[in-house]
């Protein structure tokens, strides 16, 4: 069986979601906007689940929308929030931003909405004062930042983003992308705006994303059609997996504690001995020993003259090893990842990107075979050492 290093593009379905799933699909659910007897049924596990993810945010449950994916939940409180704005509000995120983000700046930069960037180190952290500038210039409605780069793993300040917004009306509104971070680090929601998170990031099902918007947000639907979840987002509910998606979170929240220094372990692990036995690896991002990081998440950059990272990635596939190339969302592209483009990489040292990053269900087994098939790969086989000890 692969082994799958890719939890930043998917992680495998709990039991205990598929089991919650389950059970909800045989429950005989009906649509849930209808009063008979199954679309009431429908109804209540929808209430049930959006009590259960609340309460694993430490949120209130008229804050938590449901949405079809992260996707989706960062568009619409990018581009929710703005447009109940006016004309004119600037955005402002960072480059290393996930591709969402991105192309939410871009089609509000489209509507007229200026966009501000905010610099960023070699590392992917946001460079002194930069946050500050954009704020002072005026105009500023909102600021995206990420609690965990999906890419290189740099966690963004947000404590110290939202002291330098401040507090009181008419200050710019703080979104964070969570997506990366629930379950793996840290993410206090007090001061912030709004957050989206993903289900199958943790151990959900596909399709499910999750809004959090604070009482008092403005913030106006980008689909017409309906009047689910407050007529923010219209399109019928899946009941069913949403049920299994509050399980998911519920316990990646409970688990994230032994879970975050488990995963740390086998990524410092698998780096020290990658860099001990793949001569010009290169660790792209924050150095693992930081505390403000995602603990799963390895971004290396191959040996100079090696293939690019699509060409690594279908070989690794080969022998038995899942990794990206960056980003899932931008796999097919030519282009080089823009994360590290911004982190000031050339194109072609960024094409020798390869994302390495585990999951709760990853063994010490797998990260030690995973470093092996690595090496087989990456390391011409006269140059490798035969005294390779073990991980």
């Amino acid at each position: 069986m692969a082994i799958h290093l890719d939890h930043n593009a998917t992680t495998p379905l709990r039991p205990e979601a598929r089991a919650a799933w389950l059970e909800a699909l045989d429950a005989g659910l009906g649509n849930p906007s209808s009063l008979h007897t199954s679309g009431r049924r429908a109804r209540q596990c929808i209430d049930e689940a959006r009590e259960r993810v609340a309460a694993a945010l430490g949120v209130h449950e008229e804050e938590v929308l449901f949405t079809g994916g992260a996707t989706e939940a960062i568009h619409l409180a990018i581009a929710g929030h703005l447009g109940t704005v006016g004309p004119g509000a600037a955005f402002a995120s960072a480059p290393t931003e996930h591709a969402a983000v991105r192309g939410a700046a871009e089609r509000l930069v489209a509507r007229g909405h200026p966009h501000r960037s905010l610099a960023v180190d070699r590392e992917g952290e946001l460079v002194p004062d930069t946050l500050e500038q954009a704020a002072t210039a005026g105009g500023l409605a909102l600021v995206a930042l990420s609690a965990g780069n999906h890419e290189i793993g740099t966690a963004h300040d947000v404590p110290r983003a939202r002291e330098l917004l401040g507090r009181g009306p008419g200050r710019p509104r703080l979104f964070v992308d969570g997506v990366q971070a629930l379950g793996r680090r840290p993410l206090e929601l007090d001061g912030v705006d709004m957050a989206a998170f993903s289900a199958h990031k943790l151990g959900g099902p596909l399709g499910v994303g999750v809004l959090v918007v604070r009482r008092g947000v403005p913030l106006g639907p980008i689909l017409a059609g309906g009047g689910q979840e407050r007529g923010l987002r219209p399109g019928t509910e899946n009941a069913a997996a949403l049920t299994a998606a509050a399980v998911a979170i519920e316990l990646a929240v409970a688990e994230r504690v032994e879970t975050a220094a488990r995963m740390a372990a086998l990524t410092g692990a698998m780096w020290r001995a990658l860099a001990a036995r793949v001569p010009g690896i290169e660790l792209a991002g924050p150095p693992l020993e930081r505390e403000r990081r995602l603990p799963n998440t390895l971004c290396v950059l191959a040996p100079p003259g090696a293939a690019d990272g699509r060409m690594l990635v279908a070989r690794l596939d080969l022998e038995g090893l899942e990794v990206s190339a960056g980003s899932a969302c931008a796999s097919g592209s030519l282009e080089p990842s823009p994360v590290l483009l911004a982190l000031g990489y050339e194109p072609d040292r960024a094409r020798a990107a390869l994302r390495l990053s585990v999951g709760a269900t990853t063994t010490a087994e797998e990260s030690q075979r995973a470093v092996d098939i690595l090496v087989s790969v990456l390391v011409p086989s006269r140059a490798r050492c035969s005294s390779d000890g073990p991980l």
